[in-house]
C-alpha cells in the first residue's frame, strides 16, 4: 500500500518547551498506575454492587451513560485533539481555551433538547424511569467536555501522574456514593447515575486544579480571543471531519444499550453493561494508557522517520497482552460471572463469552486509531465509523427482530471483528508495518493457550465444578503473563521506546 504523506504544514513538530524524556513504558506505567488502582477498587466492590443492585438498575445507568456519551464526545467539537500538535505551548493553550468554550456552548444547547424532546426519547427507549434524571445530562456533558480538553493538555505536558490522581479520585467518590446509598436501602438506577455524575465532576475539578496550579502562567500570558480564532481556523479539519466521525463512532458504541432496551428490557441492558464492563477492564487498565502515550509519541516519531518502529512495537505488545486472556474468557465466561457476581448474572457471563474475541480486536485497534489524527486521515476514520455504525445497527436489529439477545450480541461481535480487522490492517500498512509482523504476533499466545484449552475442555467434558475451571483459567493467565514479560521481545521493546 502506498504510504500517505501529509502536507508538510500538517506534520506535528516537537514542542518548543523541553519535556522530561522518559520511556514509552514509564509513561504508560504512570498513567496506568492510577487507572489500575481505580479499576481494582471497582473490581473489589463489583460483587457487592451486583448483589445490592438489580440488573435493571445497571441497565438504567448504561442508558443514561449512552445518552451523555453521544453528546459529550462532540462537546469540544474535537478541538481537544490538536492540542497535542502545535510546536508552541502558546498555540496549544489557545486550543485548550477554544475547547473549553465549545464545551460550555454544547452543554447549554442540550438543555432545550432535553426539555422538549426528553419524554419522546424515553418512550422510544422504553425507559420511563429515567425521566427524573434527565436534568443531569447537560451537567454530565459539560464536565465530560472539560475533562477531555484537560486530558489532552495533560498528555501534551507529559504530566501523566496528575491524570492518575484524578482517576483514583473518581473511583473512590463513585464507589463510596454507590455503596453508601445502596446500603441505606436506595438501590435504584438513579443512585448509580448520581454517583457516576458526581465522580466525574470531582475528577474534572481535581485535574483542573492541578493543571491551573502548574500551568497558570502559560494560560494567563497566552490565551487571547484572536489567537483562539486563529487556532479554530487552522485546525478546522478536526471539527469538519472529526466531529462526525466521533459522533458516529460513539453512537455505534451506544447502540447496544439503546436497541437492547428498545427490543428487550433494561434488565438485558444490565447484563450487557456488566459483561462489557469486564471486557473494558483491560482497555481501562492498560490499553487506554498505551493509546494516550502512543498518540503523544507518534507525533514526534513521525517527524524522525521512526513511525513504523513505534507502531510495530505497540501493535505486537497489544496482541501479546490481550489475546491469551480473551481466549480463556471465551471458555469460562459464564462460570467466572457466577463465581464473582452471583448466579443472577450468569447471562452477563454468556454475553462476555460471545464478545471476548471482539474485545481483543478492539483492545488492539483502539490505541492505533490515534494515527487518524497523527497522519491526518480523518476521512478514513469517518468511513470506518459509518461502516461500523450501520453494521452494528443491522446486527442488533436482526437479533431484536428474531427475539434473541444472544443472537443480537453475536452478530454485533462478528461485525465488529471484521471492521476492526480491516481498519487495523490499513493503519499498520500505512505506517509501514509489514504483513509478516501483523500475522506473526499471534503465534506465541495461541501456542501457549493450547494446553490450557485442552485442560478446560476435559474439565467441561466431565462436568467439573465451575469454580475449578475458573481457577484453572486464572492460573493459566497468570503463568502466561509471567512467561511473556520475561521472554517476549516485543514487551521488552515497549520499555525501550522513547
Amino acid at each position: 500500500m502506498t504510504e500517505i504523506i501529509p502536507h508538510p504544514e500538517a506534520v506535528p513538530a516537537p514542542a518548543t518547551n523541553a519535556r522530561p524524556k522518559t520511556s514509552f513504558a514509564i509513561d504508560v506505567l504512570k498513567l496506568a498506575s492510577g487507572t489500575t488502582l481505580a479499576q481494582l477498587l471497582g473490581i473489589l466492590v463489583s460483587p457487592i454492587l451486583t448483589r445490592l443492585y438489580a440488573p435493571e438498575a445497571f441497565g438504567m445507568l448504561a442508558i443514561f451513560t449512552s445518552i451523555t456519551a453521544i453528546i459529550g464526545v462532540i462537546a469540544c467539537l474535537r478541538y481537544e485533539l490538536p492540542i497535542m500538535l502545535p510546536e508552541s505551548d502558546e498555540e496549544a493553550a489557545n486550543l485548550l481555551g477554544a475547547s473549553l468554550m465549545f464545551a460550555g456552548l454544547i452543554s447549554l444547547l442540550t438543555v432545550p433538547i432535553i426539555w422538549w424532546g426528553g419524554d419522546t426519547l424515553l418512550r422510544w427507549l422504553n425507559a420511563p424511569n429515567l425521566a427524573h434524571y434527565l436534568w443531569l445530562v447537560p451537567l454530565a456533558v459539560l464536565f465530560t467536555g472539560i475533562f477531555m480538553a484537560l486530558n489532552y493538555w495533560n498528555s501534551r505536558t507529559k504530566q501523566f501522574g496528575r491524570l492518575s490522581i484524578a482517576r483514583v479520585t473518581t473511583s473512590v467518590a463513585t464507589i463510596t456514593g454507590q455503596l453508601g446509598v445502596g446500603f441505606a436501602g436506595f438501590t435504584t438506577g438513579g443512585t448509580l447515575i448520581g454517583a457516576s455524575v458526581g465522580g466525574s465532576m470531582l475528577a474534572t475539578t481535581v485535574l483542573g486544579g492541578q493543571i491551573w496550579r502548574d500551568d497558570k502562567k502559560i494560560f494567563v500570558q497566552s490565551v487571547r480571543w484572536h489567537k483562539m480564532q486563529e487556532g479554530i481556523k487552522r485546525y478546522h479539519k478536526f471539527p469538519l471531519w472529526g466531529t462526525w466521525s466521533a459522533l458516529l463512532g460513539t453512537a455505534s458504541w451506544q447502540l447496544p444499550a439503546f436497541l437492547l432496551s428498545v427490543f428487550f428490557s433494561s434488565t438485558i441492558v444490565g447484563y450487557y453493561a456488566l459483561g462489557f464492563r469486564i471486557l473494558q477492564l483491560p482497555m481501562s487498565l492498560i490499553g487506554g494508557a498505551i493509546g494516550q502515550v502512543f498518540f503523544q509519541r507518534t507525533a514526534a516519531s513521525k517527524c524522525k522517520g521512526e513511525l513504523a518502529f513505534m507502531v510495530s512495537g505497540a501493535y505486537q505488545s497489544l496482541v501479546i497482552l490481550m489475546l491469551f486472556p480473551s481466549l480463556v474468557l471465551t471458555m469460562i465466561g459464564k462460570d467466572l460471572f457466577i463465581v464473582f457476581f452471583g448466579v443472577n448474572w450468569s447471562e452477563a457471563g454468556v454475553f462476555a463469552q460471545i464478545l471476548a474475541i471482539w474485545g481483543f480486536v478492539w483492545f488492539v485497534v483502539s490505541p492505533l486509531t490515534n494515527l487518524h489524527a497523527t497522519l491526518e486521515m480523518q476521512e478514513f476514520g469517518v468511513i470506518i465509523n459509518i461502516m461500523r455504525f450501520f453494521f452494528r445497527l443491522a446486527a442488533l436489529t436482526i437479533g431484536g427482530w428474531m427475539g434473541s439477545p444472544r443472537l443480537a450480541i453475536g452478530l454485533f461481535a462478528i461485525s465488529g471483528i471484521l471492521i476492526y480487522a480491516f481498519q487495523c490492517v490499513v493503519l499498520l500498512r500505512v505506517s509501514g508495518v509489514s504483513s509478516s509482523i501483523i500475522v506473526r504476533s499471534f503465534r506465541t499466545p495461541i501456542i501457549l493457550f493450547t494446553p490450557v484449552c485442552a485442560i478446560l475442555l476435559i474439565l467441561k467434558a466431565f462436568s467439573v465444578g465451575g469454580w475449578i475451571q475458573v481457577c484453572v483459567g486464572i492460573v493459566g493467565v497468570i503463568a502466561y503473563y509471567l512467561y511473556s514479560f520475561r521472554k517476549e521481545p516485543s514487551l521488552k521493546l515497549l520499555r525501550e521506546l522513547r
